[in-house]
């Protein structure tokens, strides 16, 4: 048997993705019953596994196209599946060791997964389809948090606990990756002969050198630096609203792929969500009054998510792209984006220690935040303004 219908390829792309982000946010919910069971009680060891996994994911981003070249989308897809499904280990790990190498693991399969969503999308989908079907991707990992994030004590009690939820998550996972397997891929020997003529003329030096990949990536690393912040550092500074921007950021996604639509103009919602965010930004984190932290927090996930579907599709819109081409921009993308977000956290933190309070740092990330709106006049336009009919005009 062999699958061959694009809407379940596309089934279990997502579904893949949702539950890895269960898994892995699963796996960091429990991480103090991991911690205790093992009898580990330093927070440099705990900080230790969450550095990992955010290595893993700049180097999986990073070493993703190539993977592609070696083994063609549709087995580097299995990988990254196979990876992930290396989180059976964390609930019963033996050993610290053993439990870093799962957390590697298991974030490197979702780094590699997550840049395989672009090649997978331009093979399987028209150029007419593919703003929906990212803008459907780009909420996967956000409809897995929330799934744990409102739903893991419903699903503990129902299997028994915490440690048989992350083993269903990732047997699950094994299931999905099989069934990855049917698939039947779409490039013929043609078409892989030109991938790899394409490959060979848009390199990673290639894509280093391009500065659209540079301002693409940069655009959105102050927006990904705020929000690993945001579930980070934002509760410790007893700022707990941030389930609010999760829940609402689906809201906005939804209506992002509906606007996009309608809308082929990328860069105008890609500007005014970048104002609109800096100012919730603001006032989530600088207002005292809990109801304005909660009203900016709402709006601030819808409008975190909702540019998510005309940023995506700009590369893809880009005159003379290739599968293996997007896979190298979507490859640095992460990777710069992953990067400078470390960077970012790393700076965050010192000022926190430095100064005693977060103030300093509030602002900093805050600043950073405006990546989007700048970036929106950096970038270029690639969606096509529709001609008015004589009538309409």
């Amino acid at each position: 048997m062999k699958i061959t219908n694009k809407y379940l390829v596309e089934g279990l792309v997502f579904t893949s993705y949702v539950l890895f982000a269960m898994a892995w946010v699963g796996g960091t919910a429990s991480m103090d019953k991991i911690m205790l069971s093992m009898q580990i009680d330093s927070l440099a060891s705990a900080s230790l596994i969450s550095g990992a996994v955010t290595f893993a994911k700049i180097v999986g981003t990073f070493c993703a196209a190539y993977l592609t070249l070696k083994f063609g989308v549709k087995y580097a897809f299995f990988v990254s599946a196979l990876l992930i499904v290396s989180g059976l280990i964390t609930p019963y790990a033996p050993n610290y060791e053993l439990l870093l190498l799962s957390r590697f693991l298991m974030g490197l399969g979702g780094a590699f997964m997550i840049v395989y969503f672009n090649p997978i999308v331009m093979q399987w989908f028209t150029p007419e389809e593919r703003p929906v079907v990212n803008g459907i991707n780009a909420v996967a990992f956000n409809v897995g948090t929330a799934i744990v994030l409102w739903g893991m004590p419903a699903i503990n009690q129902l299997t028994g606990g915490w440690q048989t939820s992350l083993i269903l998550f990732s047997a699950t996972s094994l299931v999905l990756a099989l069934l990855w397997l049917l698939v039947q891929h779409q490039e013929t020997a043609q078409q892989q002969g030109d991938a790899s003529t394409n490959i060979a003329s848009y390199s990673y030096l290639d894509g280093l050198k391009d500065r659209f990949n540079w301002v693409y990536a940069l655009t959105y690393s102050g927006l990904l630096s705020f929000y690993i912040c945001l579930f980070t550092f934002y509760p410790q500074a007893g700022i707990s609203q941030s389930k609010w921007v999760i829940g609402f950021g689906i809201v906005g996604t939804i209506a992002g792929i509906l606007y996009s639509r309608k809308q082929p103009l990328r860069l105008p919602v890609i500007r005014l969500s970048g104002i609109i965010i800096f100012i919730t930004i603001l006032g989530l984190t600088f207002s005292t009054d809990p109801w304005l932290q909660t009203v900016s927090a709402i709006v601030l996930g819808f409008f975190i998510f909702f540019p998510i579907t005309a940023l995506v599709s700009i590369p893809h819109e880009l005159k003379e792209m290739t599968g293996q081409k997007i896979t190298v921009v979507f490859s640095l993308f992460w990777s710069i984006s992953y990067l400078v977000s470390t960077l970012v956290l790393w700076i965050f933190g010192k000022l926190v220690d430095l100064n005693g309070g977060y103030t300093a740092s509030f602002i900093l990330i805050s600043i950073l935040s405006c990546s989007v709106f700048i970036g929106s006049y950096l970038l270029p336009e690639t969606g096509e303004k529709e001609e008015l009919t004589p009538c309409e005009a």
